[in-house]
């Protein structure tokens, strides 16, 4: 079969490799698309790669093409999206429900062989049935809109509240959509792109707010009438923005970090002081996992993509690349600016 491996450092070539096969317990999945993660990125373009060659690709969907022995979860022809995490079912954070955070993992993509490929071979809990009404092109959007779902839970989200939403890159938009979908009172995104903030004002968010604006501090305080924030999911990264949230917190918010910063951060007294005086809760989210596996964050994807409230529009979409291309596909992410959304390896092309 043919697919993106990657040799070294800004070395990702589409060649020939050996067709898989799977084992007891596994599927072979025909790959339509697969979104470029982040992640996926400094594993091209950097030093990120566990080793080489490697196939890299987690966020797909496809068909189910052959099935190994034992395997009764699914059949051929079933269009399922992947589950990239292995976990190892075994350690205490497993046996809790908390498979995010074990430690003895293996992950599709990035410790194994993943879907920048035509055909990638799974466990079969590794992959998630879905309907007929959705399309391949959202099936390779589930794992992303599962994390996004999961900081909510992590967050103890309920509606009736207060909600920013800073950064409004794909996670970003799909966790205002989850917010918007469980009830949030009143919405506002946060985010340097005015075209970007447009878009999350087309899929629900009451009010807008660039940080191009030297003044976005205090707009985005007005529209609390001062009070501030319930909830805040970041999912930038930004180590300045980041520490706004703590600014734009209410008395007894609850501040959630989806994205993670590149370098060290620091806190003056005074920025740090503000978790003491406004004792609002702060915690990370990783990954999309609960119990049982792979969770309720895949149940309630697969639910609202077919029951349509959750969105994938075409301004979501950087492009569309097939897989013969893929070498340009990272050559995009080199120039600051160019990638505009998702970028959708076809693998069927």
């Amino acid at each position: 079969m043919f697919a993106g491996v990657v040799h070294a450092q800004n070395d990702i070539r589409y060649e020939q490799i050996e067709d898989p096969v799977p084992g007891k317990g596994q599927v072979k999945v025909k790959v339509q698309y697969t979104g470029i993660c982040g992640s996926d990125v400094p594993r091209v373009n950097g030093t990120a790669c566990h080793f080489f060659p490697m196939v890299l690709g987690h966020e797909f969907s496809g068909v189910i093409f052959d099935v190994g022995e034992g395997v009764t979860r699914v059949s051929v022809g079933d269009r399922v999206a992947g589950v990239p995490l292995v976990p190892c079912m075994e350690c205490e954070d497993c046996s809790r429900g908390n498979y995010s955070l074990c430690k003895h993992y293996s992950f599709i993509g990035s410790r194994q062989f993943g879907s920048f490929a035509e055909y990638v071979v799974v466990p079969e809990t590794n992959v998630f049935p879905f309907a007929d009404e959705v399309t391949f092109e959202q099936g390779a959007l589930f794992e992303p809109a599962a994390v996004a779902l999961h900081a909510l839970r992590v967050a103890h989200y309920s509606g009736g509240r207060r909600v920013a939403i800073v950064g409004t890159g794909t996670i970003g938009l799909l966790t205002l959509q989850w917010a918007r979908i469980f009830g949030a009172s009143d919405l506002t995104a946060i985010n340097r792109s005015r075209g970007k903030l447009q878009t999350a004002k087309k899929l629900g968010a009451d009010h807008t707010v660039s940080t191009l604006d030297e003044d976005y501090y205090e707009q985005a305080m007005e529209i609390t009438g001062g009070r501030g924030f319930d909830y805040i999911f970041d999912a930038t990264g930004n180590e300045e923005v980041m520490k706004d949230s703590f600014k734009l917190a209410a008395n007894k918010a609850t501040i959630c970090m989806i994205g993670t910063p590149k370098q060290a951060m620091s806190f003056t007294v005074s920025e740090w002081e503000l978790i003491n005086r406004k004792e609002f809760f702060l915690t990370g989210s990783w990954m999309s996992y609960s119990a049982p596996f792979p969770g309720e964050e895949w149940d309630l994807t697969a639910y609202h993509f077919k029951k349509g409230d959750l969105l994938f529009p075409e301004e979501m979409i950087g492009a569309r690349i097939p897989l013969s291309r893929i070498d340009e596909a990272f050559e995009m992410f080199k120039t600051p600016g160019r990638v505009g959304g998702k970028i959708l390896i076809d693998s069927r092309s």
